[in-house]
């Protein structure tokens, strides 16, 4: 039965934790709140009756004007490597975890509000959001899940009247955002380095507990080493889906790497438009390390800082052998989402070449990714005139070389034996004809910030079907227009 907020089963496992864990802290509640967007799709995670964001106390709730019943209030610690670099106490400088609530299916749903002011983790900052980076973190989080990617998940956003100062004078907002859990690997790094083994033992027996019950028969030393092993087929898993879909991260700092395998943390995140495999999507990153395409490699560093940790706890070529298992988990999983994108039913070795060269093809005439995947989909390559090969052909420069290529993915489907309906419509399943493009974001957000938020439903529609047709979002699959190319993001949020 749906449930009113004030009948929602909160609790909270985590106090339960040494008292240094975390802060207990009330949220500052923003000036002239309001409720910018709601999502019913999130709301049911909770058991929350949808018909409760029209009550006029709603936003008083999550604005921290009223207490949530037996909710209460922490910010975590943690630390984390950022840009490569040791940072020895981040936490939670601006978020507060309210607690969990468990719905009638026995799952539990942390609540945590994203820009409800400053916490003892601040440090300089103001404990803050801005809308602009919270619309996007609302979009970005439920066009992830919509795409079948692991995530954590968005209530609501709540906007204001508060002035907060970035480049530029914004104005405050909140995310009320959902997940099983927010720990994350810096939230073990920071007992690490501060020489407490035994805490580093303690929060990973807690995960251990709530999410990986299967590893409680272990003794420790053979938990720890589990542990690790299943945290890395998780990341890898998802770091090959983010490949796969063209997903851009763009902070991959060990603390924004969850310890279960979900995209968190949406800062400066981004998705292919014309097919780059060095594409930048943070204007602060410089060097490039958390480009595109080494995003593999980043994540399995990440692993590597976690490995560390747990050192102390668990035998070192078990260990080594758990991040040893990650390149394999890695390319199986992609190899097997980019076979499934071109169409093969039954995948060959030859086929990593038919792949590469389509990929090197997108890449030299920065063809845009997702609507080649998508036109891929509908190419008859028996008959060379079809205007579905001439379709795909027009997303490229180099038209020759694509009839060319397509001459031998004719006959590599020959082999396949697959009906080509039957074909279609699988690669259609897997190859989305919506995406949460930056400029499509971007308008969103300047509607917002004129106060018109209808942009943001409209948008979230057609993402939470990316795999179909809705000739009557077809606005929402067009290329970017010659603004929209290149947007870079800020870090400020």
């Amino acid at each position: 039965m749906p449930r009113s907020l004030e009948t929602l089963a909160f609790e909270n496992a985590y106090v339960a934790l040494p008292e240094d864990y975390y802060r207990r802290v009330a949220p500052e509640p923003l000036r002239n709140a309001r409720l910018v967007a709601f999502n019913a799709e999130a709301s049911a995670l909770l058991d929350l009756d949808p018909a409760e964001a029209a009550r006029p106390d709603f936003v008083a709730y999550f604005n921290g004007e009223k207490r949530l019943p037996n909710s209460d209030p922490i910010a975590t610690l943690y630390a984390g490597h950022q840009f490569g670099v040791y940072v020895p106490q981040l936490g939670d400088g601006r978020a507060l975890l309210l607690g969990e609530v468990r719905n009638a299916r026995g799952e539990k749903w942390e609540v945590q509000l994203k820009g409800s002011g400053r916490t003892p983790y601040s440090r300089a900052g103001d404990g803050r959001a801005v809308l602009r980076s919270t619309i996007r973190e609302y979009l970005g989080s439920e066009a992830m899940h919509a795409l079948g990617i692991p995530t954590t998940r968005a209530l609501c956003v709540i906007g204001s009247d508060e002035p907060v100062y970035r480049e530029t004078i914004e104005r405050g907002a909140l995310l009320v955002r959902l997940a099983p859990t927010h720990i994350r690997f810096g939230s073990l790094e920071v007992f690490f380095y501060r020489r407490r083994p035994e805490d580093v033992a303690r929060l990973a027996n807690y995960v251990i507990e709530r999410f990986f019950p299967d590893f409680r028969k272990l003794d420790e030393p053979e938990r720890f080493a589990a542990f690790l092993q299943e945290v890395t087929a998780r990341t890898a898993r998802l770091v090959a889906q983010w490949q796969a879909v063209g997903f851009a991260h763009g902070v991959l700092n060990t603390d924004n790497m969850s310890i279960l395998g979900l995209t968190l943390d949406y800062g400066p995140f981004g998705f292919l438009d014309d097919y780059d495999p060095h594409f930048i999507c943070n204007h602060s990153d410089g060097t490039g390390r958390y480009a595109f395409d080494q995003q593999p490699g980043i994540v399995l560093w990440n692993l590597r800082c976690l490995a560390q940790t747990l050192a102390p706890l668990a035998p070192r070529e078990r260990l080594a052998a758990a991040l040893g298992a990650f390149r394999d988990l890695f390319f199986d999983e992609y190899e097997r989402l980019m076979f499934a994108k071109l169409g093969l039913s039954d995948p060959r070795a030859e086929d990593a070449e038919l792949l590469a060269d389509w990929l090197e093809l997108l890449a030299r005439n920065r063809a845009d990714y997702t609507i080649a995947f998508r036109r891929l989909a509908e190419v008859v390559p028996e008959d060379p005139a079809h205007p579905a090969n001439g379709r795909l052909q027009d997303a490229f420069t180099d038209r020759e070389a694509v009839a060319a290529w397509l001459d031998r993915y004719g006959a590599r489907l020959a082999q396949d034996k697959l009906p080509p309906a039957e074909r279609r419509r699988r690669m259609q399943g897997v190859n989305p004809k919506y995406i949460l493009r930056n400029y499509l974001a971007q308008m969103a957000i300047e509607r917002a910030q004129d106060g018109d938020f209808t942009e943001i439903e409209r948008l979230l529609d057609a993402l939470r079907r990316p795999y179909d047709e809705q000739p009557a979002q077809a606005r929402y699959a067009e290329p970017p227009p010659a603004w929209g190319r290149r947007l870079e993001i800020s870090c400020s949020s």
